[in-house]
């Protein structure tokens, strides 16, 4: 929602990369893909309300994509440059061809779009998954992060969350075709309303019209030959990088991580805990913590409001750099 070098590449081309089907694209947002060796990235921006504002880097969670950040990409298109990325094999990316979908290939695929486009130092943002890998990011090439915003992160537990366990069983072998047989009759509506139930505090905050694109994006989904693979690969890489010690464990790069942080967690998270905040906000050093009482794993789409403010006192804070 929801492993050791990261080396930097240089991109070979920019191209338009062949659709499945087609990805919405909200009013003002433009969407690009970008081909990198053994990988092809698919890039949603917004074009900012002026020129010279520093550059953002959105990165969804497990099974979403760059349009989980549309809502808060409209809050601060003012205060930054923002795209939104859809890791290998999500959203409109296909899979890359080494097939790596652990938490360490997800962040060598955010690295190398950040050194192929030479826009670091970006303000990151990640949630779940996505908060996972951009702590990798932030802990190993310190000189691409400006400020660290983790909605949510999938850092490890040990008691985790009863209804993230499913997601859990994902990453054994066999079960994802498993699911697949068992829900096949299920319909898109009845698939996008189960996981509404799963992230949001209050489903009945989405408004239909939300609704109807969330089951035209699920049905879209669903249609990938990949799309199974790439959840269950991106699961396993979870569990593996939550079992993970020493420097490549993620609390420990956590630790490292040098960049401002903000930390935004919903109490009605049923897939991260909320009791986590608390470790976080020690792991992250001086970092500064949004606690949304009723928002449950995507705070930014649920309160995307509340979550721009937060971001911008962040940039406040550090001078807008």
């Amino acid at each position: 929602m929801s492993s050791t070098e990261l080396p930097g590449a240089r991109a070979l081309s920019a191209a338009v990369a062949p659709k499945v089907a087609t990805v919405r694209v909200a009013e003002g947002e433009e969407l690009r893909s970008v081909a990198l060796p053994g990988l092809t990235l698919t890039v949603r921006s917004r074009p900012p309300a002026r020129t010279g504002l520093p550059p953002a880097l959105y990165v969804h969670g497990l099974g979403g994509s760059s349009q989980n950040w549309s809502a808060l990409m409209a809050q601060l298109d003012d205060a930054v440059d923002g795209e939104a990325l859809d890791l290998p094999g999500f959203g409109d990316s296909p899979p890359p061809d080494d097939g790596d979908y652990s938490v360490t290939g997800h962040a060598r695929a955010v690295i190398r779009f950040l050194d192929s486009g030479g826009r670091g130092p970006v303000h990151l943002l990640g949630n779940s998954l996505g908060g996972s890998v951009c702590t990798r990011v932030a802990a190993v090439r310190p000189d691409l992060v400006r400020t660290l915003t983790l909605v949510s992160p999938a850092l490890p537990e040990l008691r985790v969350q009863r209804a993230a366990v499913p997601t859990g069983l994902l990453a054994l072998p066999g079960v994802a075709g498993l699911f697949a047989r068992m829900t096949k009759d299920w319909s898109p509506e009845q698939r996008t309303r189960g996981v509404l139930a799963l992230c949001y505090g209050d489903p009945s905050r989405v408004t239909d019209e939300a609704l109807r694109h969330a089951i035209e994006e699920m049905e879209r989904r669903m249609s990938l030959p990949y799309f199974w693979d790439a959840m269950a690969r991106s699961a396993r890489g979870i569990v593996d990088a939550y079992t993970l010690g020493g420097q490549q464990g993620l609390w420990r790069q956590a630790e490292r991580v040098l960049a401002p942080t903000l930390l935004v967690y919903g109490r009605k998270d049923q897939l991260v805990s909320y009791r986590m905040a608390r470790k976080a906000a020690v792991a992250f050093r001086g970092s500064r913590l949004l606690t949304l009482p009723d928002a449950g794993h995507v705070a930014m789409m649920e309160y995307p409001e509340t979550v721009a403010q937060a971001f911008r006192e962040l940039l406040d804070d550090c001078g807008r750099s």
